[in-house]
């Protein structure tokens, strides 16, 4: 099988769509005074041969001269145009302006009736939720500005096998019209369906929290990247893992974002009681330590002034009684002692 290799050919020098338009126009007038003329000479029977050819032609243009207006085309700004002839390739139009073409040429593009929203999915056979903003008609013309894809939240297993919900916003551009036309059958769904893909490639690599063992760079070395904490550096690898899958397609990944990331609703409740845990643990840790310093700075202070000379078990007690008070969650209740330890 041969390969088809398009490349982007841009159409120059054709901003002559005014001139065209004028032109038009004037042999418009011109076609119904050489119609009116030449009634007017059949109704005097007065008919020559000058008059009978002025009067064809002006019926002939009345009747295809409004093919010319099929060549004329206006682009804004950031906009592409492509154009075929008889299902040839001809070029492309690119930046703003009034042109004029060959009439015959057409428009093409293949997802002129699928409708990306700035913050919604696409809207099309087989898309995520329809979300859709003000209604426009449908276009031919390809736009080159940085547009943004919301693709709803997926539920994917992280390399732990714990399922968590993820969405993504990915900023895209056309930078080859050629490509995102006759390469895909339709670049926004291919783009879609792609960063679906890439996410649930990228994400599987990850646990959702710092796990021990686990290798998240392919070095065989255990780090501690994980999706809630290196949330750049997934961000960057979605980016990368999509510009590869939609290079062919002519589209340039500007940016990839997290926007939504969570354990999924059926082990969410019990990673909150692990997570409550690992924090009750940390907290406990460090108040042990902040105790035993305690202890250690008021048995250092003691002996230094010799305010009172403690034996091994009145040290023993004095230290029980301290670690109950510091780190004990409820206020002490303080009990008098008005006898001796004996």
């Amino acid at each position: 099988m041969q390969e088809t290799n398009l490349e982007e050919k841009l159409i120059q020098g054709k901003k002559n769509g005014l001139p065209v338009l004028f032109v038009t126009l004037l042999l418009y007038a011109l076609a119904i005074a050489g119609i009116i003329i030449g009634i007017i000479h059949f109704d005097n029977e007065t008919d020559t041969t000058l008059t009978t050819t002025v009067f064809v032609i002006g019926m002939l243009y009345a009747f295809f001269g409004w093919i010319l207006f099929c060549g004329l085309k206006v682009l804004k700004p950031q906009e592409a145009l492509v154009l075929t002839l008889f299902g040839k390739y001809v070029g492309t139009l690119k930046g703003d302006g009034f042109y004029f073409v060959n009439p015959f040429c057409t428009g093409v593009n293949p997802a002129s009736h699928t409708k990306l929203s700035q913050s919604g999915d696409v809207k099309g056979v087989g898309g995520a939720a329809d979300v859709s903003t003000a209604q426009e008609a449908p276009t031919k013309k390809l736009s080159l500005k940085i547009m943004t894809l919301n693709n709803s939240r997926q539920k994917i297993n992280d390399c732990l096998g714990n399922p968590v919900e993820i969405g993504i916003a990915v900023t895209w551009r056309i930078v080859d019209t050629a490509k995102a036309v006759f390469n895909v059958d339709n670049y926004k769904e291919f783009l879609s369906l792609q960063c679906d893909s890439a996410l649930r490639n990228i994400v599987r690599t990850y646990p959702y929290d710092v796990a021990p063992n686990v290798d998240t760079t392919g070095d065989g070395m255990a780090d501690e990247g994980s999706l809630r904490g290196s949330s750049e550096i997934v961000a960057g690898k979605i980016r990368a893992e999509i510009q590869t899958r939609v290079e062919e397609a002519g589209i340039e990944i500007v940016e990839a974002r997290i926007t939504y990331l969570a354990y999924a609703p059926e082990i969410a409740a019990v990673m909150l009681q692990r997570q409550q845990a690992s924090a009750i643990i940390d907290a406990r840790k460090m108040i042990v330590d902040g105790a035993v310093g305690m202890v250690e700075m008021a048995l250092e202070r003691l002996n230094e002034k010799h305010t009172v000379e403690l034996d091994e078990e009145r040290k023993a007690a004095m230290v029980s009684n301290l670690l109950v008070v510091l780190c004990g969650n409820h206020d002490a209740q303080p009990v008098v002692n008005s006898g001796s330890l004996y």
